[in-house]
């Protein structure tokens, strides 16, 4: 496994993290939960992502239990706080109340006195920006959270939190979690320009697409049984690109990836990963031989001339406006 600094923090990360959004907790049995986990540490990875949404707050408790026994130092663990935990108003956001009762409830199923990183899950249009940060920067102060960070901000957003931070001696955002694969590039025009100059790093999920870059689905079939495209709570989101065009250009990867030696779903980690502003890349796993499959993507080097034909292949299929970076409007 290598390792990377996140952002300008002396905080370092594996550069592939085990996250847990579809899985732990709704998609796979706490038995197999675990068999992940433990074959995340075996291969060297020390990072973990979760938040408290995830599979309605199951998620953090599964990861919680996973974990139990491992050496608290020898781990980085981030979760989140923004999006709906229960049914009051204030069960919601990123107020001063909802962040301090969810970092409470957080550390209680995590079975942990602290997060290595917890992120603003999304930007809060409700919430003054200052009380947010002023709130996160008391965490800080209480040693419930060593760094803070932000989850699918605008380029904008993420520059307003740092102004307030510099000018009320908050501390500064050192991490986003943006969406970020061959695909989806949004990220690219604003926000990575910003990041670089501010010494902010990007955690990016989703680096296989939800499993398209795997290139199992096939342009003109129906999608396996038991795949991500069938699951309930996955099949949304991966949609956008069950399509033949996108389809066919995946498929015409495989020769790059054969080319390489690396399988499909190696190629496209390894490719968020040539990005010199991603400190890690989130993957998930149902079974345990995909993280083992899924880590051999550390340390790869792709060289221009790849990541030319890549481009060439994806053309036109590629999603790259910022504008598609987007918090509601009001809470949900």
């Amino acid at each position: 496994m290598e390792f990377r600094h996140l952002g300008r923090s002396g905080l370092m990360v594996s550069e592939i993290s085990y996250g847990n959004w579809l899985t732990h907790g709704s998609q796979v049995e706490e038995d197999a939960a675990k068999l992940c986990v433990q074959a995340a540490l075996d291969e060297g990875i020390t990072t973990f992502d979760t938040a408290d949404v995830y599979a309605g707050t199951k998620a953090e408790e599964v990861l919680g239990r996973a974990l139990k026994g491992v050496r608290r130092e020898s781990l980085e663990i981030f979760t989140k706080v923004y999006w709906p935990t229960g049914p009051g108003k204030n069960d919601r956001g990123l107020s001063r109340k909802h962040i301090t009762e969810s970092i409470n409830a957080s550390l209680r199923r995590l079975q942990t006195d602290y997060v290595d990183l917890y992120q603003a899950h999304r930007f809060d249009n409700e919430t003054p920006l200052e009380e947010t940060l002023k709130t996160f920067d008391d965490l800080v102060r209480q040693g419930k959270v060593l760094y803070v960070g932000v989850s699918e901000w605008t380029a904008e957003q993420i520059g307003r939190a740092l102004k307030i931070a510099d000018e009320m001696g908050f501390d500064r955002i050192v991490s986003n979690q943006p969406q970020y694969s061959m695909l989806w590039r949004v990220i690219e025009a604003e926000v990575v320009p910003l990041s670089e100059r501010e010494g902010v790093g990007q955690i990016v999920w989703s680096p296989i697409a939800q499993g398209v870059l795997t290139g199992k689905y096939l342009p003109g079939r129906q999608p396996p049984q038991g795949s991500r495209a069938t699951d309930a709570s996955g099949s949304a989101m991966i949609a956008r690109y069950m399509n033949d065009d996108v389809l066919t250009r995946v498929q015409e990867l495989r020769p790059i990836a054969d080319d390489l030696g690396l399988t499909m779903a190696q190629l496209a980690v390894a490719w968020v990963l040539q990005n010199p502003n991603v400190s890690s890349a989130i993957v998930g796993a149902t079974r345990p031989e995909q993280v083992r499959d899924n880590v051999k993507a550390a340390g790869v080097k792709l060289e221009d001339d790849v990541l030319k034909r890549i481009d060439d292949v994806l053309g036109t299929v590629v999603e790259r406006d910022p504008a598609k970076t987007v918090s509601p409007a009001t809470r949900p």
